[in-house]
């Protein structure tokens, strides 16, 4: 037992000093190694993960980042096709896919940054360049894409917009990846995506992009109300129709209803003035007196006249 005791303490003493002596190296999953001797590299480069050796002294573990790392370039003041300066703030994401050749030309992620400030501001001056402000700040004709109506009701912004967009911001973007990704894999890296992060105008040209913005927004407010308008009219054109279908059938539907009461109403009256002529006469008669003699009338007949019949023959 003492024997195995002694035995690991001695592979432990063994594994201290070869660490010590720099024999031994661990690699991280999200590193990898270049190899050198006396500033030459010595063999591939090394990205599996685990424990390591090399010749203690003379050689040198370089560890690099095997994750995606980030750039932010600086802001450049840039001018348009259209000659309005602007201020431009480009972000990138790369990484290291050749230890060695990355070692062997920028040495670092400073040197890799100070590559990619060359690269990626080239790129983005040339595509600022050689394209309208408009394109560089905006994707789409369109200003409003939907307001959450159904889609038969979709209002969209007029398709003649003040300035047309024919590329865009995110294709213009992509060509300034597309151009950098060709330069720089010479240098171990390769870049992943590329960003136009901010656009500051100076003042001349932020005058000018607010007036552009409010005439646009003004126009396709107008073009809102001429179609509300519109759509006030149909509406109202057609409550007035409906109205009148209404009218018209319930004005029928009166007159119906009216003249059969009024066949009813002298039906009745036939069958009464059939049963007793006399009776009927003589009920209007006295109808008659009520709805023209009161209190304080004063009536001046002959005696033959045929409205005193009754009171002839009461007499």
């Amino acid at each position: 037992m003492k024997k195995l005791i002694n035995i690991l303490i001695g592979i432990v003493v063994a594994m201290v000093l070869l660490f010590a002596s720099g024999a031994l190296y661990t690699v991280d999953e999200t590193q990898q190694v270049v190899i050198t001797q006396f500033g030459e590299p010595m063999g591939e480069t090394i990205t599996k993960a685990g424990l390591h050796f090399k010749a203690p002294f003379i050689q040198q573990a370089n560890y690099f980042e095997e994750r995606i790392l980030q750039w932010d370039g600086n802001p450049n003041q840039i001018p348009t096709k259209d000659k309005r300066y602007i201020w431009v703030d480009t972000t990138a994401r790369w990484k290291i896919v050749d230890a060695l050749k990355f070692m062997q030309s920028v040495t670092n992620e400073a040197g890799a940054h100070a590559r990619l400030d060359d690269v990626v501001d080239a790129a983005t001056r040339d595509y600022i360049t050689n394209h309208n402000l408009v394109e560089i700040v905006r994707n789409s004709n369109r200003i409003i894409e939907s307001r959450g109506l159904k889609d038969q009701d979709e209002i969209k912004a007029s398709d003649e917009a003040l300035e047309t967009i024919l590329v865009g911001r995110d294709a213009i973007t992509r060509k300034i990846l597309g151009q950098a990704q060709e330069v720089v894999p010479q240098y171990g890296i390769e870049l992943v995506d590329v960003r136009i992060k901010r656009i500051n105008y100076v003042k001349e040209v932020r005058n000018k992009v607010y007036e552009r913005m409010v005439s646009e927004r003004k126009r396709a407010a107008e073009r809102y109300r001429s179609e509300g308008q519109g759509k006030k009219r149909e509406i109202e054109g057609q409550v007035q129709k409906e109205l009148r279908e209404i009218q018209s059938v319930a004005y029928r539907t009166a007159q119906e209803v009216k003249g059969k009461a009024d066949a009813e109403a002298i039906e009745i009256y036939a069958d009464a003035y059939n049963k007793d002529p006399e009776f009927y006469a003589f009920l209007k008669t006295l109808e008659a007196y009520k709805n023209t003699v009161d209190k304080e009338t004063t009536i001046i007949f002959s005696p033959e006249n045929e409205y005193l019949e009754y009171f002839n023959t009461a007499k």
